[in-house]
C-alpha cells in the first residue's frame, strides 16, 4: 500500500473502517483479492513476484498492512520482500506486540517499511526507520510513505475526507463514498510537497491520493470494514493502466468478500 486511511473504534457500528490505495509498477504480477490457496484462512491480494501481500485479514481477526518508507538512496536490491512481513504475521500466532519485538531484531534486513498489525483488541504500528513499537490509539489515522500521521497533503486531505464519510450521524458507511475518497487525483501545490529525494517531478507524480503515470500508479483500492458484531467486509477495486485503457473504463474489476469472525469471549 502507499496510502492507508483508517478510523479505529470511533464509530458505534464499526471497530475498523479502512480505505487504502496500493501504488505499484504496472508490470508487477498481482493476484486479486481472495483467500490464499495455501493459507485459506487469509484474505487479501497477493504479489506474485515476492509472494507476499500488502493488506490482509484472517478468519480469526488478525490484520496486517504495510507501506514502503520512501528513501530511494537506502534501497537495496538484495533485501527480502517486505510483503513477507505481512504474511508472517497473518500466518503466525504470536500476539502483535511479541511479533513486533521479534521483527525489531531483524528489521534491518528489509528496506524501509511502515507496518500495522493487530486484532480488534489492539492495533500496533512499527517502522524500521523509527524503531519504536507503538500501540495505535482510538481515532482517525493516515499512513503513506513516511511515519504514521505524517501530515503529507495526501494524508491530511484523505483523513479530512474520511472523517466526513464516517461521521457518527451517518447510520451507514457507503463503500462507494470511500472509493470516491481514494479516487482523488488532485495535485497539491509544490510548496506543500515533501522532499523525499526523488526529485520534484516525481514528488508531483506521487502527491495525489490516486496516482497515474506511465508505468506506475494506483493499481487497486481497498475498503476493509469490521463491524462491532464481527462481520468483515473486504472490497477490492482494481484499475487498468491509462496507457492500456483505450476506450475502456478505468475500473478493471471489483471483488467483494464477507465473513464473520468467531465470537469473542
Amino acid at each position: 500500500m502507499c496510502l492507508i486511511l483508517f478510523s479505529y473504534k470511533t464509530h458505534p457500528a464499526f471497530d475498523l473502517i479502512l480505505a487504502a490505495n496500493r501504488d505499484e509498477f504496472y508490470d508487477r504480477p498481482t493476484a486479486p483479492l481472495d483467500f490464499f490457496p495455501d493459507h485459506p484462512h487469509i484474505l487479501g491480494g497477493r504479489d506474485l513476484k515476492g509472494n507476499g501481500t500488502w493488506l490482509g485479514v484472517t478468519r480469526e481477526g488478525r490484520i496486517a498492512a504495510i507501506t514502503n518508507f520512501r528513501d530511494p538512496l537506502s534501497l537495496r536490491e538484495s533485501a527480502p520482500s517486505r510483503g513477507e512481513i505481512v504474511n508472517a504475521f497473518l500466518t503466525g500466532t504470536d500476539p502483535p506486540h511479541l511479533f513486533l519485538q521479534k521483527l525489531h531484531e531483524e528489521s534491518h534486513r528489509y528496506n524501509g517499511f511502515n507496518l500495522i498489525v493487530g486484532t480488534m483488541g489492539a492495533l500496533y504500528y512499527y517502522s524500521n526507520r523509527e524503531g519504536v513499537i507503538r500501540e495505535i490509539p482510538k481515532g482517525l489515522h493516515g499512513l503513506s510513505n513516511h511515519l504514521l500521521n505524517t501530515p503529507w497533503p495526501k494524508v491530511s486531505n484523505g483523513k479530512t475526507a474520511l472523517l466526513e464519510q464516517t461521521r457518527l450521524d451517518k447510520e451507514r458507511i457507503e463503500p462507494e463514498a470511500l472509493f470516491e475518497v481514494l479516487s482523488d487525483q488532485t495535485r497539491p501545490p509544490d510548496a506543500a510537497l515533501p522532499d523525499t529525494r526523488v526529485g520534484m517531478e516525481w514528488e508531483r507524480v506521487l502527491s495525489p491520493i490516486f496516482i497515474q503515470s506511465p508505468g506506475y500508479g494506483t493499481r487497486s483500492s481497498a475498503i476493509l470494514l469490521i463491524e462491532t458484531g464481527g462481520r468483515v467486509t473486504f472490497i477490492e477495486r482494481t484499475f487498468l493502466p491509462e496507457e492500456n485503457r483505450g476506450n475502456k473504463e478505468r475500473i478493471s474489476s471489483t471483488r467483494r468478500i464477507s465473513f464473520k469472525l468467531p465470537s469473542r469471549p
